[in-house]
């Protein structure tokens, strides 16, 4: 039971947390830089998940993802295959609920960001993707580490509505904090504490070298 939760959420964690990073960053880049119709109704709907119960979050999964969901109906009927109980929706459970935390600390790294500098660059005519990650993305990057870090943590933990899209499947859907569950569910609270203990240590690990690099990358400068 140890090794393969461990395998799984090591996968999970990985897929989302890149998409996390990506999304986040662009969504973080889109509320700080941008003026559009509905900015702060998007910004409210994004943080959600954040705020609401993990098996709300997890309900509205379902309904959007499920097999006869808004969208997982059809993509059933198209395909003959369902997101549901599976370790893509472990991901994507992991993902809606961690999102939050990396366009936050995204947005608000972005935010400040001297925009005089992104004003220079253009001016020495330099595209806005240029501009992006020659200039914001470098000035930014502290903060979004931190939003990187924060949502690893954050996915790597995850419960709620991974159990309502995905399950409780050993060696299938599984992650730790399912294991975890289900090991003191049993009573085999010698399991549970092996699983906790490795879940916290990795989760410690992560952040301590995290940091350790972020110090690196700053005094390089």
């Amino acid at each position: 039971m140890i090794w393969n939760a461990l395998k799984l959420s090591l996968l999970v964690v990985s897929v989302s947390t890149i998409v996390i990073a990506v999304a986040g960053t662009v969504f973080g880049f889109l509320l700080a830089r941008r003026r559009f119709p509905g900015k702060e109704l998007l910004d409210a709907v994004l943080t959600l998940p954040m705020v609401l119960p993990p098996t709300v979050t997890g309900y509205y999964l379902i309904i959007l993802l499920g097999r006869r969901g808004l969208i997982g109906a059809p993509l059933y009927d198209l395909t003959g295959w369902t997101v549901t109980f599976t370790w893509i929706a472990a991901v994507i459970a992991s993902t809606v609920v961690a999102i939050p935390l990396m366009i936050k600390s995204a947005r608000a790294a972005i935010e400040s960001v001297n925009p005089d500098y992104e004003n220079v660059s253009r001016i020495m005519g330099k595209g806005e993707l240029e501009t992006f990650f020659r200039v914001t993305l470098p000035l930014a990057g502290r903060g979004i580490l931190a939003g990187v870090i924060l949502s690893f943590a954050r996915a790597f933990g995850e419960f709620g509505a991974t159990m309502m899209l995905a399950g409780n499947i050993s060696g299938k859907t599984q992650t730790m904090p399912l294991a975890i569950y289900e090991a003191m569910a049993a009573g085999e609270n010698g399991t549970a504490a092996w699983l906790a203990v490795i879940l916290t240590g990795i989760s410690l690990m992560v952040v301590y070298l995290t940091n350790r690099l972020s110090r690196q990358t700053t005094e390089r400068r």
